[in-house]
């Protein structure tokens, strides 16, 4: 008997079932446009093995203009075949089913190449697209279909066409990105001709047996987006087209309301695919931030979808399904939609991975084979950096005491699962303590590690974290640290924070936040002005954002005379920025602090002396490492490894400690 049996039921397609109803949904990690087709391989493999019922590969550009950027991986050559061969024929012999995403960026593609609708550039691109003629238009469904066929001979299940998230398909189907006033616009029947067109050629490329999945937006979250009527009109006919399965795809790009992010609620839009059921008689699939196994069956014991789409909870855990079915599931990695690792490394150009699982992406060249000679290893400090090393080199047979000062294991987590959005680290520091349980490590709490406790281990590793860092300002005796703050410090109704790095800015949003709405979903949907397509086009309510009133008045302050917020995760600065500014939290930039005192936090800010009226100032300005105990052990001619904030206190970097704690761990 299992505790997700819908879940791991098998679903039938008719000429092919699926062992279960888990679809990876499709991540552009960039391991395509390394070349390296063997970590390819191995990164689906890995995934086929734990379980899944089918993957969807990242998205592959049809033609060179319709790439996400130039030199974006496709299907052109009968090399590139034979590459993706590689691929298909790895996963197969794992037992597992591959699907290949053909995506067309059109006017979001990253070159002066890019082509859309109507000449209209994107907000988050350079780059202003040509508008198609009726012949450009032709040669991009072509081009779309022969990706398909050669997909089949590539050795793929199937396909995904990307019609959602504002990439080309979907740019056809708005006003908003779509002036044209032929046959390709205008009416509902106009707009929605290029997608069903490419359906119907993809089909008739590749064959009946094959799977033919369309990612269909289901709420744009932009201006002028579909109406749901649309929706569903578009659905039916797609599945007309011959789809085989309908994904769900949730809000464009440039939307600014957030999606996938750790504040966004589990499950959070299962709701909008559970609209369309009944409406198709194809498989429909929903998806985002749905990150764990009892998350998944929830849905589809709500009859929200018949199968369920996780992406990165992939990239933390690629036993995943393995894990849910041999009744494990308090063993599979968490993720925590932190993007740190994944989407932030696409969007900077780097190869995805995963803060809690470092190994994603990189399974060829990051490995644990057994230890030949197991030694004894202390680890001190079981922050996210002494984890992650006691666990890797435990697991690789290795004898591991895990020394920790507090009495529990987590480290500058358990500062980060109080901030409000951030629930997923709770998840994060149980899984820890699951594991370090499981792997059989010595662990001693409440024990603050001293040189002669190191005496007869093989190797040491300190990982002892951070310390504030003092920023010396006149009166700060009467501040606050954040520590104390997160940890329940009264604090007034007027707060000055002194510092705007990551520190800063989940301070503020603690101190202006009472019950936080990714614990209520119609408090978060109101909050971000997020209504149903059914009674608002695009399902944006038109009365905007609705927050909650502010728990207190916070003014939020840095030195440098830069944007707030700059240095924060590129594709989740902006949801923080904008999460405090509806609270009304002011930020002032650009200001030398002179002194704390009874009024408040006074300040200089462009040669003009400023008084921050505050009741409570909490310092958050920065940190140095804590380094006392490596120190000390160095002195005494000690050897020792110092890694995460020990070695380097940049912000509160859980995904650099974790990465070095395993590295390190792996050659031990």
């Amino acid at each position: 008997m299992t505790a997700y049996p819908r879940l791991l039921s098998p679903l039938d397609l008719g000429f092919v079932t699926l062992p279960n109803r888990v679809l990876m949904g499709s991540m552009h990690t960039g391991l395509e446009e390394t070349k390296d087709w063997n970590r390819v391989a191995e990164f689906y493999a890995a995934r086929a093995r734990g379980g899944v019922g089918l993957m969807v590969t990242g998205g592959m550009a049809p033609n060179p203009e319709g790439g996400v950027f130039p030199g974006a991986a496709g299907l052109y050559t009968a090399q590139d075949i034979a590459n993706h061969r590689t691929v298909t024929d790895r996963v197969h012999d794992a037992g597992g089913r591959i699907a290949m995403q053909i995506l067309h960026a059109g006017r979001y593609a990253y070159s002066p190449d890019c082509v859309a609708p109507s000449a209209i550039k994107s907000p988050i691109s350079p780059f202003p697209p040509r508008a198609l003629d009726e012949d450009g238009i032709e040669k991009q469904i072509a081009d779309i279909a022969t990706a398909a066929a050669r997909a089949r001979e590539a050795g793929y299940d199937g396909v995904e066409v990307m019609g959602s998230e504002g990439y080309f398909l979907n740019q056809f189907l708005v006003a908003h990105t779509n002036r044209r006033e032929d046959r390709w616009g205008g009416s509902l029947e106009n707009r929605m001709r290029l997608p069903v067109e490419v359906v119907r050629r993809v089909r008739a490329a590749a064959g009946d047996d094959f799977i033919l999945i369309y990612r269909l937006s289901m709420i744009d979250l932009v201006p002028q987006g579909q109406t749901w009527d649309e929706v569903v009109t578009l659905a039916k006919a797609i599945e007309a087209a011959g789809a085989t399965i309908l994904n769900t795809g949730i809000g464009w790009h440039e939307a600014r309301i957030p999606t996938i992010a750790t504040s966004v609620p589990r499950a959070a839009f299962a709701w909008v695919t559970k609209k369309l059921m009944g409406e198709v008689g194809v498989p429909i699939v929903t998806s985002n931030r749905i990150n764990m196994p009892d998350v998944a069956e929830a849905v589809l014991a709500d009859g929200c979808a018949d199968m369920v789409s996780m992406a990165r909870p992939f990239l933390a855990d690629a036993d995943f399904v393995a894990k849910a079915a041999a009744g494990r599931a308090d063993t599979i990695a968490p993720c925590i939609a932190c993007n740190q690792a994944c989407l932030d490394h696409t969007f900077s150009g780097k190869v995805s991975s995963c803060l809690v699982n470092p190994r994603a992406c990189h399974e060829t060249e990051l490995t644990y084979p057994p230890a030949g000679t197991p030694r004894r290893i202390a680890v001190v400090g079981a922050g996210p950096g002494g984890l992650s090393t006691a666990l890797v080199a435990a697991g690789r047979g290795h004898a591991v005491t895990l020394f920790e000062a507090a009495d529990d294991i987590g480290g500058q987590l358990n500062l980060a699962r109080r901030i409000p959005g951030k629930e997923e680290f709770h998840g994060l520091v149980d899984w820890y303590r699951t594991m370090v349980a499981e792997a059989g490590i010595d662990l001693q709490l409440g024990h603050r590690a001293a040189p002669a406790d190191l005496d007869g281990y093989d190797e040491i590793v300190i990982a002892t974290g951070v310390r504030p860092r003092d920023p010396q300002i006149p009166g700060q005796e009467a501040a606050l640290g954040y520590a104390e703050v997160l940890r329940g410090a009264p604090v007034g109704e007027r707060v000055a924070v002194v510092g705007a790095g990551g520190i800063g800015f989940d301070v503020s949003e603690f101190l202006v936040t009472d019950d936080s709405p990714t614990e209520d979903l119609p408090a978060w949907l109101e909050e971000w002005g997020v209504a149903d397509p059914a009674e608002h086009r695009g399902g944006l309510d038109p009365e905007g954002p609705q927050p909650g009133r502010p728990a207190r008045q916070v003014t939020l302050l840095q030195r440098k005379a830069e944007k707030m917020g700059k240095r924060l995760g590129k594709t989740t600065g902006w949801i923080h920025r904008a999460g405090l500014k509806m609270r009304g939290v002011r930020m002032v930039s650009g200001v030398a602090y002179d002194r704390i005192d009874g009024d408040g936090l006074h300040v200089t800010r462009d040669g003009t002396p400023e008084t921050i009226p505050a009741d409570t100032v909490v310092l958050c300005a920065g940190q140095e490492p804590e380094r006392s105990l490596a120190d000390a052990l160095i002195a005494a001619g000690r050897s020792v490894h110092v890694i995460g904030g020990a070695d380097v206190a940049a912000e509160l970097d859980a995904k650099r400690a974790i990465d070095q704690g395993a590295r390190l761990a792996a050659r031990l």
